[in-house]
């Protein structure tokens, strides 16, 4: 009988590319590979005492011969490349059909649907960009302005970033 389950998603920590990797340009995608590459003495023992080093396919990791917990390298079944989609693999919802992706940015009818639920006015950025680097670019100006920062990461997840004491409305639900 299991008693508890300790689920843990590292999002974005692949392990080597899909077969479907060139429907996503995602070739050669390996990102822990990359990692352990980049950074041979990095310290996952923890991960490695759960099962990680032995995972087929992992490379530069240690294997333990008897882990404490279950491990293993699963493939999507749905089409899609993004955060949600993996999501909702994991709990049984599978999609035939990838969400649409949104290499520059999200079309005016997205945004201006966005604006008009939030009565933001507008919005800052609404580009392709990594988190940090768009805080990093445009926070100066959301401090100012009070507009949120919109951005994606190339997929179909619509992200906003904004101090929670300078966005416009501290009511309104985003």
């Amino acid at each position: 009988m299991i008693n508890r389950v300790i689920w843990i998603v590292l999002d974005s920590v692949g392990i080597g590319e899909s077969p479907d990797a060139h429907v996503f340009n995602d070739e050669g995608a390996n990102t822990l590979g990359h990692i352990v590459d980049q950074y041979s003495n990095i310290n996952l023992s923890n991960m490695r005492r759960i099962g990680l080093g032995n995972i087929e396919g992992i490379k530069g990791l240690e294997s333990d011969i008897e882990p404490v917990g279950a491990y293993g390298r699963l493939r999507e079944l749905s089409m899609g490349k993004d955060t949600t989609v993996g999501h909702w693999e994991m709990i049984g919802i599978h999609t035939s059909k990838p969400m649409p992706v949104y290499e520059n940015g999200f079309p005016d009818d997205i945004i201006e649907q966005f604006i008009k639920e939030t009565g933001c006015g507008q919005v800052l950025g609404n580009k392709v960009a990594s988190g940090t680097d768009i805080i990093n670019e445009l926070g100066d100006e959301h401090y100012k302005t009070g507009y949120p920062i919109v951005y994606t990461s190339a997929d179909s997840v619509f992200q906003i970033a904004g101090a929670d004491n300078v966005l416009y409305d501290a009511n309104a639900v985003i």
